[in-house]
């Protein structure tokens, strides 16, 4: 009987207008924000962060999407906003997903753009007390956010190369570029 009430149910739903299919989609789905974080790295290897007034721990740069924007924007318009940087995003994005917070990041890698000074980096927002530069090996105490952020990076990083050193070469040996990569 319920596999016929939820065929029944899905040639319904197959029959509905591309919007009205979106509709009940986001009526009987549980609701997530989405938001965009950049670690930005210096050439010695320093990450920026930052520390919110409504936080103790320290951050990275970034926060919510707005209604229609890309991940890839609200990540440079979010990094501009709060420490006043202009960056380039580096390689492909992580996901980091907190089913408990219902929320989802898409962390991007980036650097500053070429011709602007990292030490100019600053609070330019009111809800950045201090901004700062860390040694990976010297990093304060970090919001919960920030340490998933870093971690799922590193983790897809780790994948990445463990496929590429993995991938045969043209001589059917491992690939000797992943080491460099």
């Amino acid at each position: 009987m319920i596999g016929r009430v939820h065929r029944f149910a899905l040639g319904v739903y197959r029959r509905l207008p591309v919007r009205a299919r979106r509709q009940v989609v986001r009526t009987i789905s549980p609701s997530y924000t989405v938001g965009a974080i950049c670690i930005i790295e210096r050439g010695d290897g320093a990450l920026l962060l930052a520390r919110l007034t409504y936080r103790d721990r320290w951050g990275l740069p970034g926060g919510l999407l707005k209604r229609g924007e890309s991940t890839a924007d609200a990540a440079r318009r979010e990094v501009r906003e709060e420490v006043g940087l202009e960056v380039r995003l580096v390689g492909p994005p992580h996901v980091a997903v907190d089913g408990e917070a219902q929320r989802v990041d898409v962390i991007y890698r980036a650097v500053v753009l070429e011709g602007i000074d990292p030490a100019s980096a600053r609070a330019s927002s009111a809800e950045i007390v201090e901004v700062g530069w860390f040694r990976p090996d010297e990093l304060p105490e970090l919001q919960h956010e920030a340490s998933g952020a870093l971690v799922a990076a590193a983790r897809a990083d780790a994948d990445r190369l463990s496929s590429r050193a993995r991938t045969p070469g043209d001589d059917g040996e491992p690939n000797r570029d992943a080491a460099a990569w």
